[in-house]
C-alpha cells in the first residue's frame, strides 16, 4: 500500500476501554493457518498480522476518521483490520462507486482516506490531526440498507462487532477448517459479517467479486476448497440458472441466506436439496442497525418451517410490542397468535445513527431495534414475520415503498393501490388505465425491473367493509396466489416517468432534463452525474419549488435520499446558497455601476472568488483524472463559445472592440488604446484560470497532491499567487486588477474556501482576505468602497453558507445567477441605448437581454446532443464504427455529451 504522506505520530488520544475485536487484534493466534485466498495466491494468517501491522502503524495512534473503499481484495481486507486494530473508526462505502465515494468525503470530511488508484493501494492522509471529536466506543459507520451513498450513517461499536462475530461463529459452528467464498459486497454489512465471523475462528476467505452466475467462480471455489458461500434472495434465481443442484461441490458444508425474505417453498426445495448433498442451509433475519444477525432459522427445521425467521441469535431476545389495530401479542409468554412490532435486544444493536460529523462524538442512543417488520411468535416459539409496520417491502434486494408508487402513479392520472411481496409489487388499478403504461411507471418509480411488477386491471379497487384499501387483496394478485378477480397483468416495457418533480422517479426525470442524462438513478448525485456552477443554480430552484427547503448538502446526497418523505415547512421562509446569492447581487452591482445608476464596484471580482468555490465543489470530485480534466474542458467550451459568439457579433457593429476581443486574447495581445478593450477581462481571466488548473491537474504528481490536501493545496496555490498579486516579477501591467496573474489569488482563496470545514480554517481565510485585498485597486472615487465590498462578499462566502429568503426572492436570484455570465457579455451594448433616457430602465434592459440570452444558449446546449444523436440515426455509416463486442458503438451515451451548460461561476 502506498503512503502518501508521513508525520510523527502524536501523543495517542485512544480511550483505555476501546479494545480492538479479536477478529483484528489477535490474528497471530492463528498462525501459519491460510487466511486469504485469491486468484493469485494464499496468505497466512501470520504473514496478514504482519501486513496489517504495518498498515496500522502508518495510520498512527491518534484515532482518526478513515474512509475506505470496500472492495473483495486483500488489500482492503488488511486496510479495514488495520483501522479497527488501531482503534480507528472505519467509514465502509462502495469501493466501486465513484459518486458515493465523492458524496461521503463530502459529507463526512474523513481524516484518512484509503481507496485503489491506478491498480495500487493508496493511503491519503487528509488531516494528520483529527478534525472531529470521535466516540471512544465508535469502530464502525455503514449505510442503511437502501441508502447507499446516503449522509445517514449506522454507528456500530467494537463491540457491536465482536459480539455479532462470535454469535454468527457460534451458530453457524464456524470452524478453522471452513473456507468462505465472497459472494456479497465488504461494504453491505451481511458480506462484512462473513468476513468478521470467519476470521474471529481462524477460517479462510476466498476473496472473489465474481458471481455465482459465472463458471470462473465455480472453478475458483473448487481449487480453494471452499465450504461455504452467502447468498441473497437473487443469488437463488442465479443459482438456478446455472443448474446449482447439478453440481458436484464435496466440500461445501452449509449455505446462508439474509437480505430480504426468500419463498418458503424455495427454502424448503433448498433445504432439501442440502439433505441429499450433505450441506445445511441457514436461512437468517437481520439489520444493519443490528450489525448484521438478528435471527436464525436452525437447519434441521428449514424443511418444515421454512416460513420462519427462526429464533434470536445467541444473546438476542425478541418482544412483540403491540401496534394500534392488530391483535396483541397474545397470553403472557407470547406463545399465543398475535401480531405485533417485533423489537429486539442484544450487545449487537447499533449506537445510534450519524447525520452529520458531530454525531460522531455521541455515545448510546438506542437501546433495543425496532425492526418495523410485523411478527407474531408461533407455538412452537419460532418467530414469523407477516408484515411490515410502515409498509415498505425488499424486493429483489431493494426496498420499496408501496406508498410513494402510488402516489407516482397519482400524479400520471392513475387511481392504484401498492403492496409487495418479497418477490414482486402488486399494482391494482381500474377504469381506462393501460396496464402496460402503469407497469412501466411503476417500475420506473421504485428502481425494480418491470419483471418484478404485475398490474392487475379490476372493476373496482379493493377495500375492506371501512372503506380503508385491502392491502392483503392487492398482496393476493401476484402471480402463484389466487386473486379477487380478472385482468391481465402487463408485459414488461420501461421508459423514463416525465411528471412534476416529487418522489425519487420525478426527481430523476427532473435532473435527466437538467443535466442532459440518461442514465439517472435514485442512487444518483448532482456532483456524481457532472453537474457545475450554472446546472447547480436551476437545480436548486426547481428542487425547492417541489420538496421546499433543501438541505445544504443536497448536490452531493443521492436522489433517494431527497425523495424520502419528510415534513414539509410551513409558510414561505426559504434558505437562498450564499454563493448563487452572491452571484445574483454581483452581476446587478456590475451593470448598475457601470451605467452608471449607482457606484458600488468590486462584484467581478467576489465572482472571481465564487468561481473558485464552485471549481471545488464542482469539478474537484473522486472521478478519475482523465474524466475531471474532460470536465473542465467542457465547462471552458460554455465560457468561450457563447462569449465569441456574442463578441463577434460587437466587433462587426460596434466600434471600439478588435479581433483580439473575439480570440478572448486582450489580455495578451490587445492593443490596450481604448476602455472598451477592457469590457471582456473577467471572461478572459476566468478561461486563462481555467487553462492553468487544467494544465496542474493533468499532471500526475500534482492530481494526487490535491486529493490528499484538499485545503492545503489550494492555500499553497494562494500563497504562491501573492507574488504576481503584488508583482513582485516587476511585469509591464496596464491594468494589474484587471489581470489575470494578478486576481488569481482571488480565485485560489475561494477555492480553499469550499475545503475549510473548521473555524480555524475559515479564520485563517478571513486574515488572508483582509489583509492582501485592500490596495488591490488604483485610487479614485468609489475604490475604498470596491475594497470594502469585495472584501465583505469573499468574507460571507468564507462563513455562511446559506442565508434565510423567500421563494419568490429564491427564484428571481436564481434566474439572474443562472445568467450571470450572459447579462455580464451583453449588457455594454445595451444599457448605452438606455442610460441616459432612464438608468433604472437601462439596467432592467440589460439583466432581461442577458436572461433571455442565457435561456437561448441553454435550450441550443440541450438540443444540440439530440440533434446529433438523431442525425446519426437517420444516417448511419456504412460499416460504422463497432465497439469491441462488435455492436454498433452509440455516440450518444452521458460520456459522450456534455455534463453541463454553465461556467464555472458568472
Amino acid at each position: 500500500m502506498r503512503h502518501v504522506t508521513h508525520h510523527s505520530d502524536p501523543p495517542s488520544d485512544r480511550s483505555p476501554g476501546t479494545t480492538a475485536p479479536p477478529f483484528a487484534a489477535d490474528l497471530t493466534a492463528h498462525g501459519d493457518r491460510i487466511a486469504l485466498i485469491t486468484a493469485d495466491g494464499e496468505l497466512s494468517y501470520r504473514d496478514l498480522a504482519a501486513r496489517v501491522a504495518a498498515t496500522a502503524r502508518r495510520l498512527g495512534s491518534r484515532r482518526r476518521l478513515v474512509l475506505l473503499a470496500g472492495t473483495n481484495t486483500a488489500g482492503a481486507v488488511v486496510a479495514y483490520l488495520a483501522a479497527l486494530a488501531g482503534g480507528h473508526p472505519v467509514l465502509l462505502v462502495p469501493g466501486g462507486s465513484p459518486g458515493t465515494l465523492d458524496a461521503m468525503i463530502s459529507a463526512y470530511d474523513p481524516d484518512v482516506v484509503i481507496r485503489p488508484v491506478d491498480g495500487r493501494w493508496e493511503l491519503e492522509e487528509r488531516h494528520p490531526v483529527p478534525v472531529h471529536e470521535l466516540h471512544p466506543d465508535l469502530a464502525l459507520l455503514l449505510s442503511t440498507s437502501g441508502s447507499t451513498g446516503s449522509p445517514k450513517l449506522v454507528r456500530l461499536s467494537h463491540e457491536n462487532l465482536r459480539s455479532n462475530a462470535e454469535a454468527i461463529a457460534r451458530y453457524l459452528d464456524i470452524r478453522p477448517t471452513d473456507r468462505a467464498a465472497t459472494t456479497l459486497p465488504l461494504h453491505y454489512c451481511y458480506g462484512l459479517s462473513v468476513v468478521n465471523s470467519h476470521l474471529l475462528r481462524g477460517a479462510g476467505l476466498v476473496l472473489t467479486d465474481l458471481s455465482v452466475a459465472d463458471a470462473c467462480f465455480w472453478d475458483l471455489f473448487r481449487a480453494a476448497r471452499a465450504t461455504t458461500f452467502a447468498a441473497v434472495p437473487y443469488t437463488f434465481d442465479l443459482l438456478d440458472r446455472v443448474g446449482f443442484e447439478r453440481m458436484h461441490l464435496p466440500r461445501l458444508r452449509y449455505v446462508t441466506q439474509a437480505g430480504g425474505r426468500l419463498a418458503p417453498d424455495r427454502v424448503a426445495r433448498y433445504a432439501a436439496l442440502g439433505r441429499r448433498d450433505g450441506w445445511d442451509l441457514f436461512v437468517m433475519y437481520g439489520q444493519t442497525e443490528a450489525t448484521a444477525r438478528m435471527a436464525y432459522l436452525p437447519p434441521e427445521l428449514a424443511e418444515s418451517r421454512p416460513e420462519a425467521i427462526g429464533v434470536p441469535i445467541p444473546g438476542g431476545s425478541f418482544r412483540l410490542r403491540p401496534l394500534p389495530g392488530t391483535p396483541g401479542p397474545g397470553t403472557g409468554d407470547g406463545t399465543g397468535d398475535g401480531t405485533g412490532e417485533l423489537v429486539y435486544t442484544g450487545p449487537n444493536v447499533m449506537l445510534g445513527y450519524a447525520r452529520t460529523p458531530a454525531d460522531l462524538a455521541l455515545g448510546r442512543t438506542v437501546r433495543e431495534l425496532r425492526t418495523g417488520d410485523i411478527a407474531r411468535r408461533a407455538p412452537d416459539g419460532l418467530y414469523e414475520v407477516v408484515g411490515r409496520h410502515s409498509r415498505f417491502v425488499k424486493i429483489l434486494g431493494l426496498r420499496i415503498d408501496p406508498q410513494q408508487v402510488e402516489a407516482v402513479l397519482g400524479r400520471h392520472g392513475v387511481d392504484a393501490y401498492c403492496a409487495g411481496s418479497d418477490e414482486a409489487l402488486a399494482v391494482a388499478v381500474t377504469g381506462e388505465a393501460d396496464p402496460v403504461r402503469v407497469r412501466r411507471l411503476a417500475a420506473d418509480a421504485c428502481g425494480l425491473p418491470p419483471r418484478a411488477v404485475h398490474v392487475r386491471l379490476l372493476p373496482e379497487l379493493p377495500r375492506l367493509a371501512t372503506g380503508k384499501p385491502d392491502y392483503r387483496a392487492v398482496r393476493e394478485l401476484i402471480p402463484g396466489r389466487p386473486g379477487p378477480g380478472g385482468g391481465s397483468a402487463a408485459e414488461p416495457g420501461g421508459g423514463p416517468v416525465r411528471g412534476r418533480p416529487a418522489g425519487a422517479a420525478g426527481l430523476c426525470a427532473l435532473y435527466a432534463e437538467v443535466l442532459d442524462r440518461d442514465d439517472v438513478t435514485e442512487d444518483s448525485s448532482f456532483t456524481g452525474l457532472g453537474g457545475d456552477s450554472l446546472s447547480y443554480v436551476e437545480m436548486s430552484v426547481r428542487l425547492e419549488e417541489a420538496l421546499g427547503r433543501l438541505p445544504g448538502d443536497w448536490h452531493v446526497r443521492p436522489i433517494r435520499e431527497l425523495a424520502a418523505p419528510a415534513p414539509r415547512r410551513a409558510g414561505r421562509r426559504r434558505a437562498l446558497e450564499t454563493g448563487v446569492a452572491l452571484r445574483a447581487v454581483a452581476i446587478v452591482l456590475i451593470v448598475g455601476s457601470h451605467i452608471p445608476l449607482f457606484l458600488v464596484q468590486g462584484g467581478a471580482h467576489i465572482l472571481l472568488g465564487v468561481a473558485g468555490y464552485n471549481f471545488a465543489r464542482f469539478h474537484l470530485t473522486a472521478a478519475a483524472r482523465p474524466e475531471r480534466v474532460r470536465r473542465l474542458g467542457r465547462s471552458m467550451a460554455h465560457i468561450a463559445v457563447p462569449s465569441a459568439v456574442w463578441i463577434t457579433g460587437v466587433v462587426l457593429f460596434a466600434d471600439g472592440y478588435d479581433p483580439e476581443n473575439v480570440l478572448l486574447l486582450n489580455s495578451v495581445i490587445g492593443t490596450h488604446e481604448g476602455r472598451q478593450e477592457w469590457h471582456y477581462w473577467f471572461v478572459e481571466n476566468l478561461l486563462y484560470i481555467l487553462v492553468l488548473l487544467a494544465a496542474v491537474l493533468a499532471v500526475p504528481a500534482l492530481d494526487r497532491a490535491e486529493r490528499r490536501f484538499r485545503f492545503g493545496f489550494p492555500l499553497t496555490l494562494a500563497a504562491l499567487a501573492l507574488v504576481t498579486r503584488y508583482n513582485l516579477p516587476g511585469f509591464d501591467l496596464r491594468a494589474p486588477h484587471l489581470t489575470a496573474v494578478v486576481v488569481f489569488w482571488l480565485f485560489a482563496l475561494g477555492w480553499a474556501a469550499a475545503r475549510a470545514g473548521t473555524a480555524r480554517r475559515r479564520l485563517l481565510l478571513t486574515a488572508a482576505v483582509l489583509a492582501t485585498v485592500p490596495g488591490l485597486f488604483p485610487d479614485g472615487e468609489g475604490q475604498t468602497l470596491r475594497t470594502v465590498v469585495t472584501m465583505a462578499g469573499l468574507t460571507l462566502l468564507i462563513w455562511v453558507r446559506s442565508l434565510p429568503s423567500l421563494g419568490p426572492l429564491n427564484r428571481m436570484a436564481g434566474v439572474l445567477a443562472h445568467s450571470s455570465l450572459y447579462i455580464y457579455l451583453t449588457h455594454f451594448q445595451v444599457y448605452p441605448l438606455l442610460e441616459d433616457h432612464s438608468p433604472l430602465l437601462a439596467l432592467i434592459a440589460s439583466l432581461a437581454v442577458g436572461v433571455a440570452y442565457a435561456t437561448t444558449v441553454t435550450r441550443l446546449t440541450r438540443r444540440l446532443p439530440v440533434l446529433t444523436r438523431q442525425r446519426g440515426r437517420a444516417a448511419p455509416r456504412p460499416g460504422g464504427e463497432t465497439g469491441d463486442n462488435g455492436e454498433p458503438r452509440s455516440h450518444g451515451t452521458a460520456a459522450g455529451r456534455q455534463e453541463a451548460s454553465a461556467p464555472v461561476a458568472a
